[in-house]
C-alpha cells in the first residue's frame, strides 16, 4: 500500500536521491519545504506536491493533513536539511506521527540520541539514518570476512578525499557548529562502517584538524585504524587533482585494498526497501559513530607517531 511522504531539504545536494526512493518503492510525496525555491527537481518525480519555503507553513499544512482524513495524512518525513536541523525536524516527524528517514549523520551529539529514543517511545513512531555504505556489495563482503574475527588486530587505511570548491566554506557545510566539520559531513558513512565492522572504539588520537583535513588513528576492538579526510583538491593523487576524476576513496585492510569506487547506484532506494522491511538502521545502531565524530571534534590534537596515515607526515612534515 502506497504511503505518503513528506520531505526536508527538497532543494539540497542529496534530496534526489530520496525523491527517486520515494518514487521507486511505489509511494507518494505530498509536501515539500525548502527556504531555497530551486526546487524543479520536484517536477521529474511528483506532480501535485504542496511546497513549502518557510518551515512554519510547512508545519501547519502536515498538522492539517494529520488531522484529515486518514488517506491524507504524512506516514513518513524525509530529512535531507542541514546537518545541525536534523534533531528538530525529526522531533517534527514524530509530533506529526509519522516516521522518520533522516540522511547521515543522524544528529550532532551522542545526547540528543538518547532524547530521540525517548521520544521513539512516547510517541510510538520509528527513527531511521540513511547509512547506505552498509548496503554496497564490497563493504557487505567486508563483514563477512571480517566482522567476527577474534584475537587479532586488522591494520586498516582509510583515504577519503572529495574535492569541493570555495562554496563549501561559505555555505553551512563549512560551519562547524553547523556541520560538525568534515569528519561529522563527510566521514561519519566510513566510522559507521568501520564500527560496524570492527567493533567499538578503544583509543582515538587526532593529529590533524583543520577546516579542509581532518586525520588521526583509531583502535577498534578488532583493528588499528590510520584515517586521513580531505576536501582539498591538492591532496588528490597527481593523475586525479585535474579533470573528472576528483575523488580518492581507498580503504585498505591488511595491505589489500577494496573497491570502493563503484556500485552506488540506488543504494538509496535500497536503504528504503530495508526500511519498508523492517530492517532498516534505528538509533541505537547509529549512536557509536555519533560518538565516535563527537570525540573527534572535540579531541585534543597530538603529535603523529611513524605509523601515522603518511599523508598526514606529508602535510605537517612530522
Amino acid at each position: 500500500m502506497s504511503k505518503n511522504f513528506a520531505i526536508t531539504g527538497v532543494a539540497g545536494y542529496v534530496a534526489p536521491r530520496h525523491l527517486r526512493a520515494i518514487r521507486d518503492t511505489g509511494n507518494t510525496l505530498v509536501a515539500a519545504m525548502d527556504p531555497h525555491d530551486s526546487v524543479g527537481i520536484l517536477d521529474r518525480y511528483f506532480h501535485d506536491v504542496a511546497y513549502f519555503r518557510e518551515f512554519e507553513r510547512f508545519d501547519r499544512h502536515v498538522e492539517k493533513l494529520r488531522r484529515g482524513s486518514a488517506k491524507k495524512r504524512v506516514d513518513y518525513v524525509s530529512i535531507c536539511s542541514p546537518n545541525f536541523l536534523h534533531d528538530a525536524h525529526i522531533r517534527f516527524a514524530l509530533r506529526m506521527q509519522a516516521d522518520a528517514i533522516c540522511e547521515k549523520p543522524l544528529v550532532m551529539n551522542p545526547w540528543n540520541c538518547d532524547a530521540l529514543e525517548e521520544l521513539e517511545n512516547e510517541q510510538e513512531q520509528r527513527v531511521y539514518t540513511i547509512l547506505q555504505l552498509r548496503l554496497h556489495d564490497a563493504v557487505r563482503e567486508m563483514k563477512e570476512r571480517f566482522g567476527s574475527t577474534k584475537g587479532r588486530k586488522h591494520q586498516v587505511s582509510l583515504t577519503y578525499i572529495a574535492s569541493r570548491g570555495q562554496w563549501y566554506a561559505h555555505s553551512w557545510k563549512g560551519n562547524i557548529s553547523q556541520s560538525g566539520g568534515i569528519a561529522t559531513n563527510i566521514g561519519i558513512h566510513f566510522f559507521d562502517l568501520l564500527t560496524w565492522i570492527f567493533g567499538g572504539v578503544e583509543d582515538l588520537q587526532v593529529n590533524l584538524a583543520e577546516p579542509q583535513r581532518s586525520a588521526g588513528q583509531l583502535e577498534l576492538e578488532r583493528a588499528k585504524v590510520n584515517w586521513f579526510l580531505s576536501i582539498d583538491r591538492h591532496d588528490l593523487p597527481q593523475d586525479r587533482s585535474s579533470g573528472e576524476k576528483m575523488t580518492d576513496r581507498r580503504l585498505e585492510i591488511d595491505g589489500e585494498e577494496l573497491d570502493l569506487s563503484t556500485g552506488f547506484d540506488n543504494l538509496h532506494t535500497r536503504a528504503y526497501e530495508e526500511i519498508f522491511a523492517g530492517r532498516g538502521v534505528r538509533i541505537a545502531e547509529v549512536r557509536p559513530s555519533v560518538q565516535l565524530v563527537h570525540d573527534i571534534r572535540h579531541a585534543q590534537i597530538t603529535k603523529p607517531n611513524d605509523d601515522a596515515h603518511p599523508l598526514i607526515h606529508q602535510i605537517t612534515g612530522v
